[in-house]
This record gives structure tokens, C-alpha cells and sequence, in this order.
């Protein structure tokens, strides 16, 4: 076997294991999934062995491709390692940075600092997918996810962004006509709004000022899968709502919303930490390390949408809250290690 003349096609054999497809591979490489299966078909007869198990849905390595796949991952980690440590020596973060962010969080949080990130990395092209799936990143061909839920796809890399925090909260005018419920049971005689993917009932659980859990059967007329729905609904005076701080933060400043039982910590319907998820590799791209630094920076343990709110779990001074489109100044995690988390198991309540 030549070896040099078989480097491409170990490199592409290694995307086609990572994305368990040819189609994947060919997105992420940037190439016809034509030309990617005859790299792969021409290295299996230079091997004369078969490293891949075929069916028409399927795609998996066999024992063969699985000791190949290894030696291969070195070496384009390898490969890739020497192009970074090379444009970091020459160059600032460039080319084309592909992320993904929930839809909410991503048009409140992520668009409106956009224009600042480009300003600081002009040399990066961002393209940005705002969707409420869990995304692949090999076989997508993503840079960074940002990723709100608690379960982590295996073989990734996650760094906290900011904390998740949740209110239970409603309208001054709804609270007015309903009156306000004095004990966590009184809200099973309220209008409960969920965030919810089917379910009109479920369990609200908070974490009391003793440390212990409390949890509390409640239900209600509507559930949407997007916390901007939920906003929408409880600010026209419909019911009771627990939504995340980072959606009502700047409602219940102005009033227009109220909290309820802040004594308690609301324990919400998904993770507990916003993180920034990408592949894991030896040594991180400069416009991957550039996006996720900045962000850190942006939100931090403290974010913005949290300052000026009393509630249980805010526990840092309250400060003015940045007005949108403008970074609150205060860098975080100066240490900025990734760290990789094992996953954990998603709250199913609302």
C-alpha cells in the first residue's frame, strides 16, 4: 500500500465513521457522497478487507473498520492539530463557522450579539440554524450547538455558558381576577400553562429554602414546545406559567409579569445550564474557541437577563440589565477548559 496516496481517503474513511454515513461525510467534507464512497471502496480493496457493514438505512464499521477507524482519527487529529497550531501562529479565527441554538434563546440571546461577534472576527463567515431538535454534529456538519437540554449526544465536548433559571409567574391582571395562590399545592386550582411536548398535566418541582424537593401535580388549558409561546399566552392573562429567566427576565423587571413563591427554587423542564457543545479534538479551532470564549464572556454565572430579579438561586449583587444587542462587559471562567460531561437524564415535567 502507498501510504501517502491513501491519506485522503483515511481522513474521509474517519468522517464516514464519525457521521455513520456517506451523506454526512460529504456534507461535512465539503464533496459529492459519490466521491466519498470511492475513496472508501478503493481503500477496502488496497486493505482487501471490508471496514464497513452496509444495509439500505444503516451504516456501521465492522471489527476491521473499527482498529482502522482508531489509526485514522490520529492522524487527521494529527493533521489537524499542525493547521491550527499554524493559523494560530499567522492569522486570526476565519472561514465559515456553522452553530445551531434553540429557537428562542437563539433569536433573544445569540442574534442580537451577532453583529458584535463579526464586528471583533470579520474574517468569520456565521451561519446560524435556529431549531428545537437535538442536531448531530458530525453528520451535520456543525461547528458549535448550543444546547439547553440535559441530555449530551456521546463522543462530545460541552462548556457552561451560563446557569438555567426558572420562575413561576403570571400577569398582575390574571393574579387580580384569580387572586394568588398563598401555598405551592394551590396551584393544582390554577390555569398552569406548560412548556411540553404532550402532556396538558404534570409536575412542577421546586427546591425549598431547606434544600429539600417539593413537587406539586398541576394542569391547565395550553402547552407549546416554545418558551416564547408560553410568554405570549401568561402576558395576555391566561394563566400560571414556569418559564426560564433568559425568556420573562426583562417582563418581570417592568412588571408586566409578577413571580411567585421566590422563596422557592423552580426547578424547570430542561437542563440546568446552557452549554456550548462541538466535537472533541486536541486542539480547538481558533473560530470555535473564538465563538465559545465570547459567549462565556456575554452570559456568564451571572447573566444579564438575571441581574436585578430576587429569586432563589440568583445569588449574585443585582446590577442594570444590559440593554439588548449590548455584552454586559464582565469576562467569566478565565480559565476557559472544556470540560466533558457525561449525560444526564432529561426532566420530562414542565
Amino acid at each position: 500500500m502507498e501510504h501517502l496516496e491513501n491519506l485522503v481517503g483515511m481522513a474521509i474513511f474517519a468522517r464516514v465513521a464519525e457521521a455513520k454515513s456517506f451523506s454526512g461525510a460529504a456534507r461535512r467534507l465539503g464533496i459529492s457522497k459519490s466521491a466519498v464512497s470511492k475513496h472508501v471502496a478503493r481503500l477496502e480493496r488496497e486493505l482487501k478487507a471490508r471496514l464497513l457493514n452496509r444495509t439500505t438505512r444503516t451504516l456501521s464499521l465492522t471489527d476491521v473498520g473499527t482498529t482502522f477507524y482508531q489509526h485514522c482519527a490520529r492522524v487527521v487529529q494529527e493533521a489537524e492539530a499542525a493547521e491550527v497550531a499554524v493559523s494560530r501562529l499567522g492569522s486570526a479565527p476565519s472561514g465559515v463557522l456553522k452553530v445551531t441554538a434553540p429557537a428562542a434563546f437563539g433569536r433573544m440571546h445569540v442574534a442580537c450579539a451577532v453583529p458584535e461577534f463579526l464586528a471583533r472576527y470579520p474574517d468569520i463567515k456565521l451561519e446560524m440554524d435556529l431549531i428545537d431538535r437535538g442536531a448531530d454534529l458530525a453528520e451535520e456538519g456543525i461547528d458549535v450547538a448550543i444546547h439547553l437540554f440535559g441530555d449530551l449526544a456521546p463522543h462530545t465536548v460541552a462548556r457552561k455558558l451560563a446557569p438555567i433559571r426558572w420562575v413561576v409567574c403570571a400577569s398582575p391582571q390574571y393574579l387580580k381576577k384569580h387572586g394568588t395562590p398563598q401555598s405551592l399545592d394551590a396551584l393544582a386550582g390554577y390555569n398552569c400553562l406548560f412548556y411540553s411536548f404532550r402532556q396538558m398535566q404534570s409536575d412542577w418541582k421546586f427546591r425549598s429554602p431547606d434544600g429539600s424537593i417539593v413537587s406539586v401535580r398541576v394542569g391547565g388549558n395550553f402547552i407549546a414546545t416554545n418558551s416564547l409561546a408560553i410568554r405570549e399566552v401568561v402576558l395576555r392573562d391566561v394563566g400560571i406559567a414556569m418559564s426560564p429567566t433568559f425568556v420573562v427576565g426583562d417582563d418581570l423587571r417592568a412588571g408586566t409579569l409578577k413571580a411567585l413563591f421566590t422563596d422557592y427554587e423552580a426547578l424547570g423542564t430542561f437542563g440546568s445550564h446552557i452549554n456550548a457543545v462541538y466535537l472533541p479534538n486536541r486542539y480547538l479551532s481558533p473560530k470555535v474557541r473564538a465563538f465559545v470564549d465570547f459567549f462565556v464572556e456575554r452570559f456568564g454565572p451571572q447573566p444579564y437577563w438575571d441581574q436585578g430579579l430576587s429569586l432563589a438561586g440568583v445569588e449574585a449583587p443585582a446590577m442594570p440589565a444590559a440593554a439588548p444587542g449590548q455584552a454586559p462587559g464582565r469576562a467569566v471562567d478565565p480559565a476557559g477548559t472544556p470540560v466533558r460531561r457525561a449525560p444526564a437524564r432529561r426532566q420530562k415535567v414542565a
